[in-house]
Parts: structure tokens; sequence; C-alpha cells
């Protein structure tokens, strides 16, 4: 059932449901009673057995008490279910009311029983039969009514399960507020065994010992017996596998990565307990996976990847060997005067996605953004034998890619360095703030390297530890000159791409 559907409705649907199958479940009661109260009594001298008065009484009682027990069920369906009408979550009263549906019908049932147990026995006595026979007639009533409140209850308690999650979907209680699986087992059992058991007993109370019951008749309790009880198992069955059932699916899905999903809690006994602890679960899922993409968001995929297999935080680095990317805006000042703040943060955001999608095609990562910049690694966390070779590729494709951004917004220019070389790289920082990084000196050669790029028309320069470990992409770069960066002690000779200077010139 699903919450598009207003309560009225549901309520509606719920109400036609528990009108044919509470009738059935009575009709039922009367049958075994009619049948018990015959058998029990039949082939006893002087017993006329079930006649033309019980048929008369039984004609006029069932009906009357039937429409009894419908209008007053349908009241207190009303009264405690208001909430639905109204289309708000119930009060903790209310949903407790609205979870005792099941016992306060089987037990207004019980007392329209117990009834016509007094009725019949008046009669009984009315019409001169004996103690023993007026004993056997209300039993037989009381074993009746036994079998249809027993039945009462699981019908009841199945049918009105969309109202039951209704009740439930905004809060669970950590307890249990209704009958659980024992208590439904128990109640089953009793209905659909030890009330024929009885019946069997019965036959035998107050009878002469030379008139023993009739075989056909203890057969056909028998009977009944197997036939209500395959009945009453199916109904109590159905009320317990049917929930687990859709649990196994759900954990199905989960195990296949599907934690988009949440279970009606139909159930105030255990089962309701284990649907609403698979929600919690699952709820836990998705704010971890929530989390997860957002850590490797900030992180890096990798890293995050790394993070959450290590598990517990390790401050400290290690050695590794990485290529390094620098990317810069160019007069970010001007851009941020020229334009809304709205305009240069869109603007910016097509920027840094340039980058990131370039990075991540050769197996890099974004390692932070500063500012209107961005630092990018390749060969750490994950080591890469060729991260030289990656990190100059990319930085070809990415002042390709930013020529073609620049084409549409001409105010926006980049400067790219690149370098490679030994770092060191890990988790820097405190238990309570860390962030995953490099440091080493092709990190500074890279953003000194930048800020030479500015003044050159192609904007790339690359260092010539990084060409040197390139292989055949150093094919593609060409000799610039040595210089001298300010914080590295010896002049570094550094190269651009070939064919830089027509790119650049395409841009003018």
């Amino acid at each position: 059932m699903t919450q598009e559907v207003s309560g009225s409705e549901v309520l509606e649907q719920v109400g036609r449901r528990l009108n044919i199958r509470i009738s059935a479940a009575h009709i039922t009661g009367a049958v075994l009673a009619s049948a018990s109260g015959a058998l029990t009594n039949a082939h006893i001298k002087g017993q006329h057995g079930f006649g033309r008065v019980d048929l008369i009484t039984l004609a006029i009682y069932l009906p009357l008490s039937m429409l009894v027990a419908s209008w007053t069920f349908a009241h207190r369906i009303k009264k405690v279910t208001t909430w639905m009408l109204e289309e708000r979550p119930p009060t903790t009263a209310e949903q407790r009311s609205t979870l005792g549906l099941p016992l306060y019908m089987a037990a207004g049932s019980m007392l329209l029983w117990t009834g016509a147990a007094i009725i019949w026995s008046v009669l009984t006595i009315a019409t001169h039969h004996d103690g023993a026979y007026t004993v056997r007639v209300a039993l037989s009533i009381i074993l009746g009514g036994l079998t249809a409140c027993g039945l009462t209850y699981l019908l009841v308690e199945w049918t009105i399960r969309p109202v039951t999650a209704r009740a439930l979907a905004g809060h669970v209680p950590e307890r249990v507020i209704a009958p659980g699986v024992r208590t439904k087992l128990l109640l089953s059992w009793a209905v659909g065994a030890d009330v024929f058991l009885l019946m069997i007993g019965l036959s035998f109370v107050g009878r002469p010992a030379d008139e023993p019951p009739s075989a056909a008749a203890i057969w056909f309790i028998i009977g009944a017996g197997l036939v209500a009880g395959s009945l009453v198992l199916y109904v109590a069955s159905r009320s317990l596998v049917t929930p687990l059932l859709e649990l196994r699916q759900a954990v199905g899905r989960v195990q296949r990565g599907d934690v988009d999903l949440k279970l009606d809690v139909n159930d105030g006994g255990e089962l309701g307990l284990l649907q609403a602890g698979f929600n919690q679960m699952v709820l836990g899922l998705r704010e971890r996976r929530t989390l997860q993409d957002l850590f490797g968001r900030h992180v890096g995929e990798e890293v995050a990847r790394q993070a959450l297999e290590q598990g517990d935080v390790v401050l400290g680095g290690e050695r590794r060997e990485v290529g390094i990317i620098f990317v810069d805006v160019i007069g970010s000042t001007g851009l941020a005067q020229s334009r809304p703040p709205e305009a240069v943060v869109d603007l910016l955001n097509q920027f840094f996605a340039t980058v990131v999608t370039v990075v991540a095609a050769e197996g890099g990562w974004v390692n932070k953004f500063e500012g209107d910049g961005a630092l990018c690694v390749f060969g750490a966390p994950v080591s890469q034998d060729d991260f030289a070779v990656r990190a100059l590729r990319a930085a070809r494709v990415l002042r390709r890619e930013l020529l073609g951004l620049a084409a549409a917004n001409p105010e926006l220019d980049a400067a790219i360095g690149v370098s490679a070389g030994a770092v060191v790289a890990g988790n820097i920082g405190d238990q309570r703030r860390y962030e995953y990084t490099v440091i080493g000196t092709p990190v500074n050669e890279a953003a000194r390297l930048t800020d030479e790029a500015k003044h050159r028309l192609g904007r790339v320069l690359a260092s010539e530890e990084a060409v040197s470990r390139s292989g055949a992409e150093a094919q593609s770069w060409l000799v610039s000159g040595e210089l001298t960066l300010r914080g590295i002690g010896e002049p570094v000779l550094v190269y651009e791409p070939s064919g830089g200077a027509e790119i650049s010139q395409s841009t003018d």
C-alpha cells in the first residue's frame, strides 16, 4: 500500500475485507459448534440432539450478533484511526490502539460467543434437558467460539497490515507492542488442534458408559479438525512467512548493491522490529554510501578507497615517485572584477570540471583546489610506472581543452606546470582533521613552473626530470631554455609542448 493512497481509501478497502473475513470466521465457528453439539449428544437415550428450537435460535442469533459485531468494530476502527482520516501521524496512544485492533475484535467476538453459550444453556434447561447435556452444548459453543475468535485474530491482524504499516511509518517502538511470533504459533496450535481434541473428549462428558459416541461422530470431528487446522495454519504461516520472504528479497537487493529501498513495517511484534532494524541498517548503508561518495569527491576515489580499506587513520607518509601537474588561472582578480560573483564561480566550476576530467582520463587525480588553481597527482596513492608519461600527456590535452573553453570565455586563461620525482605522500594533519597530500620538491617545482608559464605564449612548462622519464612522450616536447626558479637551488632545464606556439596563436 503506497503512501499516495489516501487514508480514507485504505480504511475503505480494509473495511470491506474485514467484513468478509470476520463473517467467514464466525460462520466457521457456528458450523463447528452446531456439529459438535449435535454429535456429542447423539446416540443418547432421551436426548433429541440439535432440534427446531436450536435452529430457530441460531438463525436469529447468528445474523443479529454479526450485525452487532460489525457495527461495534466499525465504530472502533473509525475511532482509533482518526489520524488516518486526518492524514497525520498517529500519537503514541493512537498507534497502540491501532495495533490492538486484532486483539480487541477477537475479545469482542468472544463476548458474543459467551452470550450464545448462556442463551443455549437457558434453552436446554427450559426444555428439560439434564445437566450433562447442557454442559456439552455450552462447551461446544465455547469451543466453536474459540475457533472463530482465533481465526478472527489471525485474519484481522493480516488484513489491517496496510493500516499497521502507516501507524509504524513514523516511529517504531523499541519493544513489541503486539503479540509476536510465539503467541501466533501457540494460538494456531490451540485453534487448529486443541479445540478438536477437546471436542472429542467432550463427546464422552456425562455420557452413559453403555452409550459411547459413534465412530462417525469421532471421525467427523477429526476430519473437521484437519480441515480447520490446515486453514488456521495457512493463515498463520502466511502472516509469518510473507514478511520474511519480503525481507529475504530485500536482503538480496542490498547484496546486489541496491540500498535505495525501505520495507513497510506492518507488524507490531518481533517481525516488525526486524523490519525496522533492516530499514535502519539500509539507512546506515545509504548514509555510508553518500559519505563515501562525498569523501571520494573531496580527496579522490583511490584515496577514499584506501582509507576505507585501512579503517584506522595512520598519520604520516611514504616515499613515492610521482608526476605533478599544477594549473592556475591567469588574471583571476580581473576576472572577479569583470563578472558577478555567481558567474565567476560558474566559470571556475567549468574550468575545474575540465581539469578533473582530463586528469582522471590519464589515471591521475586532483589532490586539492587552491583558490583558482589545482594540484594534480599521478602515481600516488596507487603506484604508476608511467606517471611522467601520464602527467605530460594530460598537460598537453588539458591545454587543448582549456583553449576550447576559452573560446567561449576569452577572459579565461590558465598556465600549467609539470614536474616529476620523489615526494612524501600520506595523511598530514591531526586525527581530528587531516588530508592526504604530497610534499616535496616536485610539488614546489610544478608551482614555480606554472608561475613562469604565465609569461609564455604556450602557457605550459615541464621540468627536465619529467620529460626524461617519459619515454616516447618526450618527442612531443621541445627544450625551451634554462630557468632559475624561486625556492629551487639549481637552474632547471624546461620544456614546452612541440607546436605550443601555434596553439597559443589560435586563441587570438
